[in-house]
């Protein structure tokens, strides 16, 4: 992939769509991120609900941006995506010491509650893709609670084989949902993002991750001082240690290690007009 420049508008060409935007973006390790506060980013989203357009929506943190290095499938999903933003810190406090800072953190999460929000005052609907059964339960009996007038128009647990995927796909263009949230690991939601995106008509396609298994209240969000010191991953491995400790010792050393490799690289002249 031909790198972008640090602070460049470029005529945006979705992989799986066909619009373009001319959005500031910046290429950090091959991938190009919008440099968009979270806010835009929810504008961003439903002006494409309004517009009747397909927004798929990509985000990384510093263990996928590891793994897409040795995962093609993985890598294109996500750049395949028509807006990609930085859900971990890290990704943040790297492109500012690599010179092409994004303007803040624009965590899944976050995005999926502010998409919650604006969908419920718009009257648009929503249809939840993902988890355990039981968790997916809890977590939309928790939303109808906390808004009431929500327009759900469905939901379907994660735990089904690869061969039911193309009747997963149309029971959510059946229920005629503006917008698809799948609460999946990856690569399993980027693969269905990148594979079914289009095809389950929704205009919004969000991969949250495991933010349905904290708005269930199965897993405790990190305190909001944890989140604003980039230490939310830490808090996750308090929780889970023996699941997660070696994963993200793993992917943060070897993250820690793409940034040091990058700052040695030389650097091209920068143009005016652009970050210094």
């Amino acid at each position: 992939m031909t790198a972008l420049a640090a602070d460049q508008p470029v005529e945006q060409k979705s992989g799986r769509g066909s619009r373009t935007a001319d959005r500031p973006r910046r290429d950090l390790f091959g991938v190009p991120l919008d440099a968009l506060t979270l806010g835009e980013t929810v504008q961003l989203c439903m002006q494409a609900v309004e517009k009747g357009e397909l927004l798929e929506v990509g985000v990384v943190n510093a263990a996928k941006i590891v793994k897409m290095r040795s995962d093609p499938a993985l890598r294109d999903a996500v750049t395949g995506c028509d807006v990609i933003v930085a859900d971990g810190q890290s990704v943040v406090w790297a492109s500012r010491v690599l010179r092409r800072s994004l303007p803040e953190r624009v965590a899944g999460i976050d995005l999926f509650q502010r998409l919650l929000y604006m969908a419920e005052l718009q009257g648009r609907s929503v249809y939840f893709l993902g988890a355990r059964a039981e968790v997916l339960e809890r977590m939309v009996e928790r939303i109808r609670a906390q808004h009431p007038q929500l327009r759900i128009a469905g939901s379907q647990h994660g735990y089904y084989g690869d061969v039911e995927a193309p009747a997963v796909a149309d029971a959510i263009k059946g229920s005629g949902a503006d917008l698809l949230f799948l609460g999946m690991t990856s690569p399993k939601k980027e693969v269905f993002v990148a594979t079914y995106g289009a095809r389950t008509g929704a205009k919004v396609v969000h991969g949250v991750g495991g933010s349905f298994d904290v708005l269930a209240g199965v897993v405790k969000r990190a305190p909001r001082i944890w989140q604003r010191m980039g230490c939310e991953w830490l808090y996750r491995v308090l929780q889970e240690p023996r699941r997660l400790g070696g994963r993200y010792l793993t992917t943060n050393v070897a993250f820690v290690g793409l940034v040091a490799r990058e700052l040695t690289r030389p650097r091209r002249p920068v143009p005016a007009g652009e970050d210094k």
